[in-house]
Formats: C-alpha cells, structure tokens, sequence
C-alpha cells in the first residue's frame, strides 16, 4: 500500500465554514465513489464556535427555524465549575456531554483521485432532533442508478445510524433513522444478496461484557433492515483489542466480499481486512492477522486526535488500481494506492 507523496490531500484549510463565527477544525472520514467522469468525496467537515475571547469555552448544536437548519452557539467561562474541557472533542456541562464541535458533510471533486475542489457550501447539514448534535462517517454505495449514503447522527438520544440517497449529488432524499442507539459505522452492500440487501453495522451496549464488534443486517428494500448476524469481534491482546468497525463498502472479488475495517487498541486506530463469504456475506472465510496500515507518518501520528487511520471509501479504477481515502488524525483526508491482488495477499484464512 503505497501513500500519496503529497498527502494529506484534503486539510481543513481547504474548507471554507458553513457560517460566520465557525471555524472548520477537521476535513476528513470522507465516503468515496466515481461519478461520471469524477471522482467524488463526501466528507465529514467538523466546526466549532470561535470564543469571544481566551477565558471561555464554546460548543454549538444543530436547531431549525422555520424548517431550515441552523447552528446555535453556547459559550461558557472556562473557570465555571460546572464546565470540563479536558477532552478536545468534548465539554461535559453540569454532567451532560455536548460535542465541542460539529459536523456537516460536504463535496469535493476531483477528475485524478487526488487534487480536490471542495464545495463552497454545506452538502447536507444536520437536521430535526436526531441530528442536533451532527452528522458524521458518511458511506457511498451505489447499487443501480441511485448512490445510498449511510451516516452517523449524533443527538441527545444517542448515535443512530441515518439513510439519504441521490442521483445527481444535487438533490437528496433523507430516509431517516435506519437503525436505533447504540450503532454507527455503517457499510452498504452494492448488490443484493440470497437474502437481500445487506449491511454492516457497529452496535455497542455496554452490558454483559459486550465489545463493539462488527454486525450484519439484511433489507427487503434498503430501509427496513432485521435477521442481524454477528460478524467479527476484538482480538484480545492484539492491535484491535478494543474496538473494530466497518470501513468501506465491500467489494466483490473472485474470493468473495473484500472489507477494508478499522480496529483499535488504547494506542491507536489502524486498518484490516475481512474476506466475506460471496453468498453468505456473515460468514467471516479470511481476515488479516496484522494491520494493512497503521499510523507511520507525522501526519497520520499528530493532529487533532492523533495516531489514527480511519476509511470511510475506496475507489477501484479501470485500471485496476484502488484508491483508498482516509482521515488521518481526526484532521485531514488521505489517500493510498494499491490492487485488489496485493489486498487479497494480505488475507489469512479462517478455519470454517
């Protein structure tokens, strides 16, 4: 897997805010797909209030007036007692936990895969009472005409997992929540499978000694989604003894399903790879042992929440190369090359 020598290619200074008074901290976790004779990124562009001043603290949320989503600012004295800033992503306030900042999803064009435009403007912004704290992670996959975009919503029930969908990355239809708390990092299947359409999912309950593992659900129609089937779970005392997540959406090869995931342990955020049966896409026939990438480079080690890789989107070319997109550092966005020959290489069996 070979990096882009000029990465990152997208940084937060290539985003202008959505708003006066905000200012874009990260561009990055970015959903990736080839449209027309583009490729297109959608990413996670998160903000945050700029504080009048050095001894207060600000975190936004999303709110509507008169149908039209906007941002309202909250600012706090950095010495009230009630207010903890100690985590960069988050103020915890009278012992509620308000993100720090925001997050919208916006476009970015690019005709070789990695010189960007990004668009002026906000793609979707977060709206209604399950988006009140921002939309994040986006997935691609299209399955016919129409490109399926799968998101994470964050709101005071908790992180849900949302649908919208376009044909033309003008307009969008928003399906709405498709699956309840505690679930995030959402992979749609670009086919049907011999029973429907499928997804992967990340629950997390917290109970009984539960670990955030990686799930699959079936759809009659893309929006209704049951039969869930657990897929692949932490790896005690290993890189991913933590958590592990969907990536991207999977790719069909002449070995079956090929998913590029995350996983974790308290040091760091690298990436692996599942190999899924080809009918059966629950059944787990190969994954790797060690991490296809993990955090080398000072870009992908120091940021704003470092020693983090995390895809979202690849892109196979016709000519066989595959551009893999990734935030690095919860700041900036990636890329990679590779075939699906080296990837398929790095796949060890797993015993039925």
């Amino acid at each position: 897997m070979r990096r882009y020598e000029q990465n990152p290619v997208i940084r937060p200074a290539d985003v202008p805010p959505s708003t006066p008074g905000m200012e874009v901290i990260g561009a990055f976790n970015a959903a990736a797909t080839r449209f027309g004779d583009e490729i297109i990124l959608l990413l996670r562009v998160a903000e945050r209030p700029i504080p009048s001043g050095p001894d207060t603290i600000c975190f936004p949320m999303a709110d509507e007036v008169d149908g039209q989503p906007v941002l309202r600012r909250v600012e706090l004295r950095r010495d009230d007692p009630d207010a903890d800033a100690s985590d960069p992503r988050a103020v915890v306030y009278k012992g509620h936990t308000y993100l720090s900042s925001i997050s919208h999803l916006r476009l970015a064009r690019s005709k070789d895969g990695f010189h960007f435009t990004v668009d002026p403007q906000p793609t979707l912004l977060p709206r209604g009472p399950y988006e009140r704290y921002g939309i994040e992670d986006p997935r691609i996959t299209k399955i016919g005409d129409t490109y399926w975009i799968a998101y994470t919503s964050v709101s005071d029930f908790g992180i849900t997992v949302s649908l919208a969908s376009t044909q033309d990355f003008r307009s969008f239809t928003r399906h709405g929540v498709i699956l309840p708390p505690e679930n995030k990092d959402v992979a749609l299947f670009p086919a049907e499978t011999k029973h429907g359409y499928a997804l992967l999912h990340r629950p997390y309950t917290r109970s009984l000694g539960s670990t955030p593992d990686i799930w699959l659900a079936y759809s009659p129609d893309l929006v209704h989604f049951g039969d869930h089937r657990h897929v692949a779970g932490v790896r005690p005392d290993s890189w991913e003894s933590v958590r592990i997540g969907a990536g991207t959406p999977p790719i069909m090869t002449d070995k079956g399903w090929l998913e590029l995931y995350h996983g974790a342990d308290d040091k760091a955020y690298c990436l692996g790879l599942l190999l899924l049966d080809p009918d059966e896409p629950h059944i787990v026939r190969g994954r790797s042992r060690e991490p296809v990438m993990q955090p080398e480079t000072p870009y992908e080690k120091a940021g704003f929440y470092g020693n983090v890789v995390f895809t979202c989107g690849w892109v196979v070319k016709d000519d066989g190369r595959v551009l893999i997109y990734y935030g690095v550092s919860d700041e900036a966005t990636a890329v990679a090359e590779t075939t699906l020959d080296e990837l398929l290489a790095r796949v060890d069996p797993v015993q039925a």
